[in-house]
């Protein structure tokens, strides 16, 4: 006898910025009637657990399991090519195992796997095993348009107009831009090329191809985006379908899925500051810092003599805690909060945040600009640079900084683009417009809002498998 509801496997990418989204996802088909089974990996399924409250409430329709990664606990996961290698060799016969036992033990079976794009063997598996396949991107549609379905737009183009080449390597430095409607970029910004180790950059490049590839095989693709932030996007590639952001508070819960314990106490800071004067600092959970570096933002955020909050994770920079300038932390006293890990979305939509300090992660991004919080911008990697083009020269809310000769990002310019951010006052208000417009795009009758609602309906309907590729 078939489940009343039917079931979901939702897979991420082992990381941070992936497991976020797919998580979220996974939360609103739950409030649709449908069961998630979300499988992380052992390593990140501990951090996950561990890092819930006794508030975070899993909801019982979702089962949170794990599958081993084919890596040590004590091994590093930051190495990009260790770790994918890994994931590729090692997961895909565990998935299959994990799939075959939730069958036979509950006399049901999967409805549809929920892939991340960048995990596409699931795509494989879900053919080869006669089950509905989505493909979830969880950044931008318009990263996707540079990098991704590669092998039938963009880095055939960007090969044959000799910007780069067979394996990826940049032969010429010029902008890149695939459409009049779409941000130029630097050839050195595209995401494979961030890496200086030039065997990272041709893996990275290789693992697109593949992965790219893949993606033909499912029946659905999704990404974390709306039209409303990037229309030219889904006019060029409408195959693509957003059903984002997808945010906690856009169902008014909590984020689940993090790999770290937040520090709720910085919600209560904030309840003691004015409106719209402190600045939050927050870099995601990959960058890291040169200590000159870490210095200069340090000393920058003294000088802006304003409220900040700072989250600095104990990797941030070599020897954080010996990383300050002396006597930094008493001379801050009262004005800076500095915090291990922060509720973000919480933080955001608080009253008394005024910017965002940013790496301009996908997340973060949207997170931000769903709160209406102008931008600062300091990309780190990857897709970065894309998302600050989009903040600073396509939606205009927010500003970039300037290095200097060293390569430095100084005190005195991070004093002055604070500054200039909160004086001048613009990019906050067109950061609420944009807000409005986002929030309208989840809606019932929103963009976003229609194509998940139609998503939900494809997997509840009774045909257990199509396949599109």
């Amino acid at each position: 006898m078939n489940h009343p509801h039917p079931r979901v496997l939702a897979i991420p990418y082992p990381a941070q910025g992936h497991v976020l989204p797919l998580m979220e996802l996974a939360l609103c088909l739950v409030r649709q009637g449908i069961r998630v089974t979300f499988v992380n990996s052992e390593f990140d399924h501990k951090r996950v657990t561990k890092s819930l409250s006794q508030e975070d409430n899993v909801p019982a329709m979702m089962q949170l399991v794990s599958i081993p990664d084919g890596l040590e606990s004590w091994e590093d996961r930051n190495d990009l090519i260790k770790l994918t290698l890994s994931v590729y060799q090692v997961m895909p016969a565990n998935l299959e195992c994990l799939i075959k036992s939730i069958t036979q033990s509950d006399s049901d079976k999967i409805t549809c796997i929920v892939a991340d794009e960048t995990m596409g063997w699931a795509l494989e598996i879900a053919k080869k095993m006669r089950i509905k396949a989505v493909a979830f991107w969880p950044a931008s549609a318009s990263l996707l348009a540079v990098h991704g379905l590669a092998q039938i737009f963009s880095i055939p183009k960007l090969i044959d107009d000799g910007i780069i080449s067979s394996t990826g390597t940049v032969l010429k430095n010029q902008m890149v831009k695939l459409s009049p409607t779409l941000p130029e970029m630097k050839p050195e910004h595209l995401v494979w090329t961030c890496f200086s180790d030039l065997t990272l950059q041709k893996f990275s490049f290789d693992t697109f191809l593949k992965s790219n590839t893949m993606v033909k095989l499912a029946d659905w693709f999704i990404c974390n985006t709306s039209c409303e932030l990037e229309a030219a996007a889904f006019t060029l590639f409408p195959q693509i379908l957003p059903v984002g952001p997808l945010l906690a508070s856009n169902r008014l819960g909590k984020s689940v899925g993090s790999f770290g314990p937040e520090d709720s106490d910085c919600l209560a800071w904030l309840d003691k500051q004015p409106p719209q004067s402190v600045i939050y600092v927050a870099f995601g959970s990959f960058t890291v810092f040169d200590p000159t570096q870490f210095r200069e933002l340090a000393l920058g955020l003294e000088l802006i003599n304003r409220p900040f909050l700072w989250v600095v994770r104990q990797d941030l920079t070599t020897e954080t805690d010996n990383a300050y300038p002396e006597g930094f932390k008493d001379r801050i006293q009262g004005r800076g909060l500095l915090a291990g890990w922060a509720p973000q979305q919480q933080v955001l939509s608080h009253p008394s945040v005024a910017c965002f300090l940013s790496h301009c992660g996908w997340n973060s991004t949207i997170e931000g600009l769903s709160s209406g919080v102008p931008f600062l911008c300091w990309p780190y990697f990857a897709d970065q640079f894309l998302n600050e083009k989009y903040i600073c020269d396509v939606w205009k809310i927010g500003l970039g900084f300037e290095r200097d000769a060293n390569g430095i990002i100084a005190r005195e310019e991070i004093k002055n683009k604070i500054e200039q951010l909160l004086t001048v006052g613009e990019s906050k208000k067109r950061a609420l417009k944009l807000k409005t417009k986002v929030i309208n795009s989840v809606s019932k009758d929103g963009s976003s809002g229609k194509n998940f609602n139609n998503l939900v309906q494809w997997i509840k309907a009774e045909k257990n498998y199509s396949c599109s590729g």
